[in-house]
């Protein structure tokens, strides 16, 4: 068996999003996600809305192993991974000064939360364009966009639960962004009004988004057709 590899803080993530191959077997698919969770990997199971995928199955864990062997489970019964993302949890460099709560809440989540079961993710990565090159502005400015647009999300308290990984040298963009809310219009109006915060509009470029609806893993399984 290969050693454990854990990152020195926080947890490792991965996004795992499948389509129904021709001979899925529902039993193997719960027992691999019963198997993660008893050894302290958190899985959240997602019937992800449109063409894209059927499911989706966000987990996280401290050994990036087990992580491994959950996406192998997975595979072996029968869904047909098709899209994934790998990242870590992260202390911003601009969030140093936030209360010890809010750091263990963005290194260590506790997931999913309760009563919040739109779910989407998508990557993002800051721009390197002449004029508009997020790395080459200085500090103290890229920590005043970055308190103005905290301060754009946290309007959304009660309403919407984010957590942003860092994927910086680990998958083709920089950040995964994946957003819990009460309501799927919470969802697009979150995304709609950070927008216009400048550290979105000058400087950010996004991948591809997700959508879906948090649920037990049998319920996202039936939702695919998968019996």
């Amino acid at each position: 068996m290969a050693s454990i590899l854990e990152p020195s803080i926080g947890l490792g993530v991965v996004h795992l999003f499948g389509k129904r191959g021709p001979a899925v077997d529902r039993e193997a698919v719960l027992a691999a996600v019963k198997s993660a969770e008893a050894d302290t990997v958190q899985v959240v199971a997602v019937a992800v809305l449109g063409h894209k995928a059927d499911f989706a199955f966000m987990a996280l864990g401290k050994d990036l192993w087990r992580l491994r062997r959950f996406q192998t489970e997975i595979t072996d019964a029968g869904i047909d991974i098709i899209d994934s993302y790998v990242s870590l949890t992260e202390l911003s460099e601009y969030a140093m000064g936030v209360p010890d709560e809010a750091k263990q809440a963005r290194l260590y989540p506790e997931l999913p939360p309760a009563e919040k079961t739109a779910w989407c993710f998508y990557p993002m990565s800051k721009r390197r364009n002449p004029g508009q090159n997020w790395f080459t502005t200085e500090f103290d400015r890229r920590k005043e966009l970055m308190y103005e647009h905290g301060k754009s999300g946290r309007t959304f308290a009660g309403r919407i639960v984010q957590l942003i990984t860092g994927s910086t040298g680990l998958d083709d963009y920089e950040w995964g962004v994946t957003l819990f809310g009460k309501h799927p219009d919470d969802l697009k109006e979150v995304v709609y009004t950070m927008r216009f915060d400048e550290a979105s509009a000058e400087f950010a470029e996004f991948g591809p988004f997700y959508t879906g609806l948090v649920a037990s893993p049998a319920e996202v399984l039936t939702a695919a057709g998968v019996a």
